[in-house]
């Protein structure tokens, strides 16, 4: 598959393009920070997954890079479908949900990050913690919408598996309550 530049910084398959620019537009903080997006094979319970490169955390925060791993294909009632074939606008969603762990991950030090990683795998209340997080960092970077389409998506989409919409309700946040969020945001704006 072929990788683009989209910055100097931001390198990114060809068929997601337009879609993490939108994505990286709402994070202006990250305009620096180097981040490859990658399709792979599978991901295992999940459809995209972003983390430092490991090598990177024996830098400054300032020089970590990151990767957005994407899954090529998810599965719709027992048939696969190509990961780039979602509609965009829930392509844009997920992407901006995993650039809000990346802002999560660039506030902690090495030691904090390593730790991090071990407590997502192993425990479901930090798990948790750790998603509702990165909706939260998506939906203040104005990404609400997309995050709301793309739960919606996926919650309302009867030939998705039952076992990853309850993967979804159970760890992330609610369509409704990124709504509340959204319209906080709105009315503190205003």
């Amino acid at each position: 598959m072929t990788q683009i530049a989209l910055t100097a910084q931001h390198i990114v398959p060809s068929s997601i393009q337009e879609e993490a620019q939108i994505a990286l537009s709402h994070y202006p903080n990250l305009a620096d920070t180097p981040i490859t997006f990658k399709f792979k094979k599978k991901i295992k319970k999940s459809t995209m997954q972003a983390q430092p490169i490991f090598s990177s955390l024996f830098r400054s925060r300032k020089k970590r890079e990151y990767i957005v791993l994407i899954s090529e294909k998810i599965k719709i009632s027992g048939k696969e479908y190509f990961t780039k074939d979602v509609p965009k606008n829930i392509m844009v969603g997920w992407l901006g949900h995993e650039l809000g762990h990346i802002m999560d991950y660039q506030d902690r030090s090495s030691l904090n990050l390593a730790w991090f990683g071990i407590k997502y795998t192993l425990s479901g209340s930090y798990l948790k913690e750790a998603e509702r997080a990165a909706d939260t960092y998506a939906v203040s970077s104005g990404m609400g919408p997309y995050i709301v389409e793309t739960k919606n998506f996926i919650l309302g989409n009867a030939e998705i598996q039952e076992k990853y919409k309850a993967r979804i309700r159970k760890f992330y946040l609610s369509p409704e309550e990124i709504m509340a969020m959204v319209e906080q945001q709105e009315a503190s704006s205003e």
